[in-house]
Parts: structure tokens; sequence; C-alpha cells
């Protein structure tokens, strides 16, 4: 390990960073400015960092934002399982055969998932 290896941050993986700044935001529980999001998060981000998660999480749907004078206060509309579901969908949006997608997904669960699974799809809508 050399001394620059020492000096310079981790890399987040994908998707961490995300994590991260919708937690900070359900924590908040109303609009914050991204700065709010930054100081949270402890500062070692940029701030331009942190505004494109957010507009990325907001081109998710994950979160909102409303005019707060010449900026924008963010609040969260979905948790870390909502980003998840959404990341899936994507994928399986991105695909030709989407039935031969679902049927692989579907044949890979070990047998407690497939069991969560046949729960949740015999649920009533209204859940």
């Amino acid at each position: 390990m050399t001394d620059d290896d020492r000096q310079r941050p981790r890399r987040r993986g994908q998707g961490e960073l995300e994590a991260l700044v919708l937690s900070a935001l359900r924590e908040a529980g109303e609009p914050v400015t991204a700065g709010w999001v930054q100081e949270r998060l402890g500062g070692d981000l940029a701030y331009t960092t942190v505004i494109t998660i957010l507009t990325r999480l907001l081109g998710k749907g994950a979160v909102t934002r409303e005019r707060c004078g010449r900026s924008f206060a963010w609040l969260a509309e979905s948790d870390e399982a909502g980003l998840a579901a959404h990341r899936m969908r994507r994928v399986l949006d991105g695909e030709r055969d989407r039935g031969a997608v679902l049927a692989s997904f579907v044949t890979g669960l070990g047998p407690d998932d497939e069991r969560l699974l046949r729960e949740l799809l015999d649920r009533p809508e209204a859940d």
C-alpha cells in the first residue's frame, strides 16, 4: 500500500451514496437543504456530489423537492427497499423477454424467498 492509497478516501459502491443520502433525508422527516444533507453525512462529500445524488434520486421518484428561497428543500418519498425495487424494475425494463427474465429470477430463489414471494402475490391489492 502506497502513501497515496492511505490518503485517498475509500470509494463507495454503486448505490451506496444514494442509500446514505436517502437515509439522511428519512431521518430528517421534513424537507431539508442539500447543505444539511452534506453536513449530516460528515462533510467529506462535495456539495456538487450531494446535488448530483439528490437529482438522481429525484429522477427515480425516491425524493421530492420544493423551492426554498433560491435553492431547494428535499424530502424522501421512498425508502431503501423502494430504491432497490426501482433498480430491479429498470433492469427488467431493459430486457426484451420479461417472462424469461422473471422466470429465471424466480427459479433462482431459495425456499424462504419463494415462500415470501408467494405470500406477497397472494395478498389483496389493497395491501
